[in-house]
């Protein structure tokens, strides 16, 4: 047996991290993806990006992000998947791979706020219905055969926006952090880089 494999560790079946920007919500997330890994030999953990690089400056981002997860969780897997997460939970979900989604803010960006079809190389967004899919997602989340963690913003805590659209946005928003976390075993919120449990058990 390696010593890996002898290391104690209890992962809430699914859990949702919320927090504001540069909060530690995604530090939070991969420090239990790396503690999932030294648990068990046997532990596979894959991130599941929603993020689309739109800019110069978000490809840079992206770039960072990725160095510094190969550094601080290696061996943990990617895969980019910006609007169909109930598929990837139903395709890749299973009792010894910890899937973690980053992040439901963006997701969310992905199918009401599409990127105009010249910014995305020419693949044209495609029709959608949300709801539909926040119904799938949340099917697939409650079937899911291993541990899933979801990482997402929480921005009602500010003014309230000034455009339409804007605030029909962070509405949406709050109500997809309110299902998800209804759907979950545990709720963390994190500030200025520490965990506040809200909700049933803590890894």
């Amino acid at each position: 047996m390696s010593p890996a494999s002898t290391v104690s560790f209890v992962m809430p079946r699914t859990q949702l991290i919320l927090g504001g920007q540069k909060s530690g919500k995604s530090r939070r997330a991969e420090l239990l993806a790396r503690q999932w890994l030294q648990a068990d030999a046997g532990h596979q953990a894959v991130l599941v990006a929603t993020g689309q690089a739109w800019d110069a400056e978000m490809s840079e981002r992206i770039a960072r992000h990725q160095r510094d997860r190969a550094e601080r969780v290696p061996g943990m897997l990617t895969i980019e998947e910006p609007r169909e997460l109930a598929q990837v939970l139903a395709r890749h979900s299973s009792p010894q791979r910890l899937l973690v989604i980053d992040c439901l803010t963006l997701w969310l960006t992905n199918w009401l706020m599409p990127v105009p079809a010249e910014d995305l190389k020419g693949n044209q967004p495609q029709s959608h219905d949300w709801k539909a899919q926040l119904a799938l997602f949340l099917k697939a989340l409650d079937e899911a055969a291993g541990p899933v963690i979801l990482v997402g913003n929480e921005i009602g805590l500010g003014v309230i926006p000034m455009g339409r659209e804007v605030r029909a946005f962070v509405d949406a928003l709050g109500l997809l952090n309110q299902q998800a976390a209804a759907h979950c075993d545990s709720v963390t919120l994190m500030c200025a880089g520490l965990p506040l449990a809200l909700k049933g058990p803590q890894a």
